[in-house]
């Protein structure tokens, strides 16, 4: 989207759920609906605290059990109701998802590769990067667009999903789009809205964004 005529100087924070044992076990979860740990609460509920701080206006997340979890500890705290989307979900990745990362090298060294040097790849028989970014970029736009002047949407999702919205939004080549690093469990990035369209503003943060001062010095 554009900032068009004029700034209106929205937001969109895209938040990870937060940790499940997958995680812990580096197995890939794609669109398996596996559910947080105590530790993933104990995560979504401190950043939630954090987050329902910068205000936000609507909630967005994934129907997945893990999203709609973490969702959940943000809704409690900021009273706001949150929708939930399958077009959210993360990247299904076909015969990839349960597999940990060492059995995916092992198996599937050479998509794995191609995958990281930036291709078009199906993960796993999956969906491409591109095609997730075509069915969640969409979502968020459409509530960004909901928002007043100033206002602020959270998007609970999951990492890649993120990585390809967000590089969507930015208008990079989804070839690059593996340069944004991942995100930690329960953290989260900030688009800003500007003069020619979105920013990011914080990537992987885990704290309340700070101004930012002659960020061209």
């Amino acid at each position: 989207m554009s900032a068009g005529g004029g700034a209106r100087g929205r937001r969109i924070v895209l938040w990870r759920h937060g940790q499940t044992a997958w995680n812990l076990e580096r197995r890939f979860q794609g669109s398996t609906d596996i559910e947080l740990t105590g530790t993933g609460v104990a995560q979504a509920r401190r950043a939630a605290r954090l987050l329902a701080s910068m205000r936000p206006d609507a909630i967005v997340a994934s129907d997945l059990s893990r999203a709609r979890a973490t969702a959940a500890e943000l809704t409690a705290v900021t009273g706001l109701a949150a929708s939930h989307h399958a077009e959210l979900r993360e990247t299904y990745a076909g015969v990839w998802q349960g597999l940990t990362h060492d059995e995916i090298i092992e198996r599937f060294g050479e998509q794995y590769a191609a995958w990281k040097r930036g291709e078009a790849v199906r993960r796993g028989g999956g969906e491409l990067e591109t095609e997730v970014a075509d069915r969640a970029a969409p979502v968020v736009l459409s509530h960004a667009e909901k928002l007043p002047d100033g206002g602020t949407l959270v998007v609970v999702s999951h990492g890649g999903t993120i990585r390809t919205t967000i590089g969507r939004l930015l208008g990079l080549e989804s070839s690059s789009w593996e340069s944004l690093g991942g995100l930690s469990n329960c953290c989260w990035s900030v688009l800003g809205e500007g003069a020619r369209g979105w920013r990011l503003m914080e990537h992987n943060a885990g704290t309340l964004p700070e101004p930012v001062l002659g960020d061209d010095d």
